[in-house]
């Protein structure tokens, strides 16, 4: 019990500290990479909630990207009241798991060249796009357990794997 009670006020007080500035904007076909929440609601993330304290997630319904769609997307804010903006924006379809597959096509299309962050004794993880020049990367989920995702991050985002 003690476990507990220590790891939920850890939990507790990581919500505590001061909430950063949102990141500058920027877009990427039309959604939002990075921002604020009044980024976000411009860009028609609009359907809020705040799941805890420490966060708040704003999706949008609809999404059409590279000839794909309409998919789900959402933008996880940090700050319940969404203060401390967002650094990436994510999409998937309700019901298809390959449906996501269509916007990979239309990268390649467009001279995008992937990767994936596998090793050869693993099944795979992410499938990683990126093209010279390019403000984002764009990372799709090769192994999942519900909705397989199309995460959309800017190129200055060094937490993620690479390839």
């Amino acid at each position: 019990m003690k476990h507990v009670s220590a790891w939920l006020a850890l939990l507790l007080l990581a919500g505590c500290g001061p909430q950063p500035k949102p990141p500058p904007r920027l877009m990427f076909e039309g959604l939002p990479v990075t921002g604020s929440l009044a980024d976000a609601r411009r860009a028609g993330f609009t359907d809020c909630v705040q799941p805890d304290y420490i966060s708040m997630r704003c999706r949008k319904h609809g999404v059409m990207l590279e000839g794909g769609g309409p998919y789900e997307a959402a933008v996880d804010l940090i700050g319940g009241d969404g203060g401390g903006g967002f650094y990436e924006v994510v999409l998937w379809h309700d019901t298809d798991q390959y449906a996501v597959y269509k916007i990979t096509e239309g990268l390649e299309h467009a001279g995008w060249q992937n990767c994936s962050t596998a090793t050869p004794d693993e099944k795979g993880d992410q499938l990683i796009y990126t093209r010279a020049g390019a403000k984002v990367r764009i990372s799709m989920d090769l192994s999942y357990w519900a909705k397989r995702r199309l995460r959309i991050l800017p190129q200055t985002n060094t937490r993620d794997r690479r390839c």
